[in-house]
């Protein structure tokens, strides 16, 4: 799906992880889904149970870990996540040990365990398991630093790395013009992004939060696009409801 170079469409969650998750999304339209690790309070086992959820109503998901360590990406992937996104990716080397975390020989070194949940418990001769895991496991590094910028490309270019995701926030944030998405630094930072991943026929995402910032980034190339956040869209369409019925009443 992220190879497609087509619109993929999804939702970032942060804080609802139910059983009927996958099929809320599912119904709503989602093509994936993203569960942040980062930012919330959710455990690897919160995790394990929703990517079941998920897994229920057909929705791919990956899951954003907290740091780039080798341990946080073969566990969350061992627990069943086949998307692993990686947090502030500034260079060339933290992207090289982040495939050879994800990847099993020869691609890499990830410690082997099967028929545990990330092949669905099934049974099948080991070569065959790793290499099947190999071609599906997708790695997702999010460019969100000056420094990740400058090492867009070589990052775009490393073999295994699937996509790469702009942390909007973190970079205007990382370039001091924190919040300033028009500035000419961060839409100059965002272009070299773009540039790098399109170089290199890697997928490129983003997270946007309403019609402006959706067409900007579809107009600068994004195909990989997370429309808000579980929290924030259930509390926005409350408050506009509310509003809503508190304008009927007075009038």
């Amino acid at each position: 799906m992220f190879r497609s170079g087509d619109l993929v469409a999804g939702t970032f969650l942060v804080e609802f992880v139910t059983p009927g998750i996958g099929h809320i999304l599912a119904g709503a339209g989602c093509d994936f889904a993203f569960l942040d690790m980062e930012h919330s309070g959710f455990s690897e086992e919160t995790v394990k149970s929703g990517l079941r959820f998920l897994e229920a109503g057909g929705i791919p998901t990956l899951v954003r870990i907290p740091s780039r360590e080798t341990h946080d990406i073969a566990r969350i992937a061992d627990v069943g996540a086949e998307g692993v996104m990686l947090p502030l990716v500034g260079s060339l080397e933290v992207a090289k040990a982040a495939v050879a975390a994800l990847k099993y020989p020869p691609l890499g070194r990830r410690g082997v365990a099967i028929r545990i949940a990330h092949d669905n418990y099934r049974a099948a001769p080991a070569a065959e398991a790793l290499a099947a895991a190999n071609d599906r496991t997708t790695l997702v590094l999010m460019i969100e630093t000056a420094e990740g910028v400058e090492n867009a490309e070589a990052i775009a270019a490393l073999d295994g790395v699937d996509a790469l995701w702009l942390g909007h926030y973190d970079l205007s944030a990382s370039l001091g013009i924190a919040g300033q998405f028009d500035h000419p630094e961060f839409r100059a930072a965002t272009r070299r992004i773009c540039d790098a991943a399109r170089k290199h026929g890697k997928g490129l995402g983003r997270l946007v939060t309403g019609e402006a910032e959706a067409r900007q980034a579809l107009a600068d190339g994004f195909r990989i696009i997370a429309w808000g956040g579980d929290a924030w869209l259930l509390q926005d369409a409350l408050a506009q409801g509310l509003a809503g019925l508190r304008g009927m009443a007075a009038g």
